[in-house]
Formats: C-alpha cells, structure tokens, sequence
C-alpha cells in the first residue's frame, strides 16, 4: 500500500482563514467578558452598606393577641456594642417632631439636677451635669407627638410603655456637659431600689455642630482602670444627629448593673445639643 504524501495531507486539513474583520469582533467580546467578570469580583470585595431584603416583600399576618399589633412595623437599627448593648436607630423621628417638642420644653428649662447619695452635697455634685432641662409626660402633650413617640419606643425596645419615666427633655449649650455616670442606681451607693432603670432611650432633637457627643468610656472593657477621671471624653462616642435615637441597656438579663453602661455627655463645642431621654425601669411608673 502507497503511504500518502505529504503534500496530500497539507491539502487534506488546510482550512480559509477567518477575516480581520471577524477576529477583531471576536477579540473584542473577550475583553467584554473578561471585564465583567473582573468587575463583579471586585465588587463583591468592596464594602457594601447594608441593605434591606424585605423590601416590596409581602407578609403573611398571624392573628395577634389582645395586646398585640395587625400589621408589621419595620424600624430600621444598627448594633454599636455589645457590651454594653447599644442601639442606634436612624430617623426615629421627624425632623419636625424634634422641632415641636423642643418648643414645648423651652420655655419651661431649669438647670439640671441630680440624684443624691449619702453625703453629697449640692456643692460636692457641681459641675457633674450641667445642662438645663424639664421633664414632660406624654400626657401632658396636647400635640399628641410624645405619645406616638413613646409608642414607637415601646416597640423597638419591647418592654411597656408604663415602664418608662417622663420625657426628661435637656439643652446643652457651649462648654455645657454630663460627665460619665451610671443611669442605674447601684444599691450599694444609693440605698435600696423599690424599681431599677433597666434601659435609657436618648432622642436627639438637634444637630450638635462640634461636640456633644455620647460617650461610653468602657465599651467593651477598655479604660476599666483606676486611671479614668469620669470626664474624659473616650471610647465608643455617638455624634447626635436630629431625629436619630440611641437605646443602651444599664442592666445585664440578669439584672445586674452592666459595668461597661458608663456614659456620658461630652462638652458642646459649638452649636447646641437638645436630647429627650426617656429611662425604662424594670416596674411600672405611675407617671
């Protein structure tokens, strides 16, 4: 059998090439390929702010209880600590509420005061806190605007509205300041509690344009020492912001007085600093 030649396999496989044309197109859809995998790679490294996934998404409602809600309320928050366990809540309320709620409050301003231990005096305390502020109920409000915002409170914490304490609405002005304090009152320092402040609920009615900021010196146990002077203004700080709300819990689920729930006031440096606290205590207010 005659082997074939080669020149008979040449003509066997050779095929027309493709023109320029096609081989720039192909090219050209490579590199589009190629970038959009590329890209979404480097997208998913990137940060992302976290988004909902519940949006246009529709429920299906159990049958509440006697006390409870038929519809869903979605308020957005943000964990700051865990120790202590602080919570932020973006746009609480409206920019307008916060406007009519420091009005009502203005014309009724005294300077602050404090709770007193056993061989305090007014002259041994001062300098501790000294912004001015007054205390109103939701009832006393005709708007109605404290009570839709105690409301809303109640939900995001989940614990009774006749918990809570009146509104204590406050305005620091420049150099005006809280230094670092416990909202609980430790037994051991202020006697015996017939209730204890289990969480505080601080509304912030303004924007605050240096300064001001909360300040919790011993979040997740740093400056635990003797060395802290309960002024500094340290650690985890929240910048106020108008209609923003901040929860922290002073107490452990054991109802214990959680260590790291020191916080304070830092000074104003410039602007002014409005805030309505609402404490919530673990029995309930006949206010």
């Amino acid at each position: 059998m005659k082997s074939k030649s080669a020149k008979g396999n040449w003509s066997m496989t050779t095929r027309k090439l493709p023109s320029p044309a096609v081989l720039l197109l192909s090219f050209f859809f490579f590199l589009v390929v190629a970038g959009f995998f590329a890209s979404s790679r480097l997208s998913d490294q990137r940060p992302r702010r976290l988004e909902s996934i519940n949006e246009g998404r529709e429920y299906s409602l159990l049958n509440p209880g006697e006390t409870g809600d038929d519809s869903v309320t979605s308020i957005p928050f943000q964990v700051l600590s865990w120790r202590p366990r602080a919570v932020y809540f973006p746009n609480f309320a409206t920019p307008e509420q916060c406007q009519s709620v420091i009005e009502m409050a203005e014309p009724r301003l005294r300077p602050s005061t404090l709770a007193l231990r056993p061989g305090d005096t007014e002259e041994s305390i001062k300098g501790i806190r000294t912004s001015s502020g007054v205390f109103l109920s939701a009832e006393e409000d005709k708007t109605g605007i404290l009570d839709v915002i105690e409301g809303k409170i109640a939900r995001a914490t989940m614990l009774p509205r006749n918990h809570g304490e009146a509104f204590n609405i406050l305005r620091y002005e420049v150099g005006q300041l809280y230094k670092s304090h416990y909202d609980a009152f430790s037994p051991a320092e202020y006697g015996p509690q017939k209730s204890q402040r289990v969480a505080s609920f601080l509304l912030y009615l303004s924007n605050v344009e240096g300064g001001g900021e909360t300040m919790f010196p011993f979040e997740n146990g740093f400056n635990m020492d003797a060395s802290y002077d309960f002024q500094d203004c340290m650690g985890l700080k929240v910048k106020p912001r108008k209609g923003d709300g901040l929860l922290f819990y002073s107490l452990f689920p054991n109802a214990t007085i959680d260590p790291t729930s020191l916080h304070g006031s830092c000074p104003v440096i410039k602007g002014v600093k409005w805030v309505a606290t609402k404490w919530i205590r673990d029995q309930e207010q006949d206010d």
